[in-house]
């Protein structure tokens, strides 16, 4: 039986010691596309656009930073603890999308906390729906590596990946990817109904509900990271992604009680003391007077 032959170099090009990597594209690619997004919802909703670029910011580093330290720590911890300057070779490869979330969630609630207008779960909100699309271009970037490898399979569309070895594989690379891509569009579709008018926590919880609820199927068909799981019921994959699964549940489950953003009660201002107001209004009156005479 043929299968799909993939033998493409991680490299495009080289410059001297430089080397542009597919992976760095892409993953640019991501966060780029994801900027333009974001400046479109924020002028939707008249928040400053200046904050666009903070938002940029706050992503990169919860995702690099996050990412890194979640593939340390979740998949290989002995090794990395005993060599902690491996922890910076970030270059060598070793990103982990749970801790990405992680990241993610610890960055972005210092970044709303600084903004008033820009409550936490609103923010989010917004993130999750350039988090979904950044994802479809990571795991482009993993295929062209030829990591994130899936199990033998003899399915036609197999992927025999030449740089590894000659075992037809199922592309769980594009597997995921494809999947992020219909979470995207669904994200953006459910956003785009209502846009500020939508509850706070319903995207994100749909998309973590969405994301790492396809993300446990599909570990079924890839090879197992952590060496330490290879005699466990599930991957270490799998186990991260229950609990992010459920508190994507429970947001989604409060969003949906929660009364439509226009009927939420807004704080009132304390009011005046009418005594205050007397004497103002009787000022008035007499200068009225003064000037009919």
């Amino acid at each position: 039986m043929n299968h799909i032959v993939w033998d493409v170099s991680p490299i495009i090009f080289q410059l001297g010691p430089l080397k542009f990597r597919w992976y760095g594209m892409l993953f640019g690619m991501g966060f780029l596309i994801g900027y333009f997004i974001m400046h479109w919802m924020y002028a939707e909703e008249g928040k400053p656009e200046e904050d666009v670029e903070w938002f940029l910011i706050y992503s990169l580093i919860g995702t690099t930073v996050g990412a890194r330290l979640g593939h340390c720590l979740f998949y290989d911890p002995v090794y990395y603890l005993s060599n902690p300057i491996k922890f910076l070779k970030i270059w060598e490869g070793g990103l982990a999308s749970h801790g990405a979330a992680i990241g993610l969630f610890i960055t972005f609630y210092i970044y709303s906390r600084r903004r008033k207008d820009q409550p936490y779960l609103w923010v989010l909100d917004r993130l999750a729906i350039v988090t979904a699309l950044s994802a479809i271009f990571i795991r482009l970037g993993n295929l062209f590596n030829s990591e994130i490898l899936g199990v033998k399979t003899d399915v036609p569309w197999a992927f025999v990946f030449k740089r590894i070895d000659n075992v037809p594989r199922h592309p769980a690379q594009l597997y995921e990817s494809l999947t992020y891509l219909v979470i995207f569009v669904i994200l953006l579709r459910v956003y785009k109904r209502k846009k500020g008018r939508t509850p706070h926590g319903l995207i994100i919880g749909l998309f973590m509900m969405m994301i790492f609820g396809t993300r446990f199927f599909i570990e079924f068909i890839k090879v197992r990271q952590a060496a330490f799981a290879k005699g466990m019921t599930l991957s270490m994959g799998q186990w991260l992604s229950i609990p992010a699964v459920l508190l994507g549940y429970w947001l989604f489950h409060i969003a949906r009680k929660a009364p439509p953003i226009e009927e939420q009660p807004k704080k009132k201002k304390p009011k005046k003391k009418t005594e205050g107001d007397k004497p103002a209004s009787n000022y008035k009156k007499k200068k009225k007077r003064k000037r009919k005479k």
